[in-house]
């Protein structure tokens, strides 16, 4: 069976794992610290990056936007990407501001600060400057998903795709750690509960870290 080399607070390791649900894919999930470079994991990812796929046929794919394309190339039912040119254009755009644009400013600040500082990934002192920076941010993001939902069924268009899922896992890891301010975006809360409610997402929902507990209402698909 193909396994997935993971962190459960990684979005772009969500990233495949949804990927992988919504292709209807069996696989094994592995939990890997990559901030310790274990020896075996970097025999496999030089870089010592989540996430890692090893194939039944022992092909090693890095990356969590390759992996996903990769599968979405081999596994054609269902498309995750529109098959006309400009729409998937549009698609792969939203997926690269989600997992670019949203990472550096919004998620990797909070959960570098306030996750993976504690986990030993990060030695310096926590960083409040950057961490309100980031939560100033996640307003704008947030703001532009509401803006998108009310023009179109879903953020690239008519269709469920990978601009939805880069979305969807980015914005998972900060629900999980408290730090999606809801209230004041309705739009996107309403996008977002119907991410949850999506079968490949809900696994996403069950995830645990040791003392770190995940809000009331991170598993609730009626927050």
């Amino acid at each position: 069976m193909r396994t997935l080399f993971h962190h459960p607070l990684c979005p772009f390791s969500r990233l495949v794992r949804v990927v992988l649900a919504e292709k209807r894919l069996e696989f094994a999930l592995q939990a890997e610290k990559f901030w310790e470079a274990r020896p075996e994991f970097v025999a496999l990812n030089p870089a010592s990056e989540t996430p890692v796929l090893v194939e039944d046929n022992g092909l090693v794919l890095c990356d969590g936007l390759a992996i996903a394309e990769y599968l979405n190339e081999i596994h054609r039912d269902p498309a995750l990407l529109p098959t006309d040119p400009a729409p998937r254009a549009e698609a792969r755009r939203l997926v690269g501001w989600f997992n670019y644009k949203f990472h550096v400013e919004v998620t990797d600040q909070l959960l570098g600060q306030k996750v993976f500082r504690r986990l030993g990934c990060h030695r310096a002192e926590p960083d409040s400057r950057r961490m309100r920076a980031a939560f100033a941010a996640i307003h704008d993001h947030l703001d532009y998903i509401g803006w998108l939902t009310e023009r179109r069924a879903w953020l690239a268009g008519p269709t469920f795709s990978l601009a939805d899922i880069a979305a969807g896992v980015q914005i998972s890891c900060l629900d999980f750690i408290g730090d999606v301010p809801w209230d004041d975006h309705p739009a996107a809360k309403d996008w977002y509960a119907r991410i949850k409610s999506r079968p490949s997402f809900r696994p996403l929902l069950a995830d645990h870290l040791p003392g770190l507990p995940a809000p009331r209402h991170y598993a609730d698909l009626d927050f």
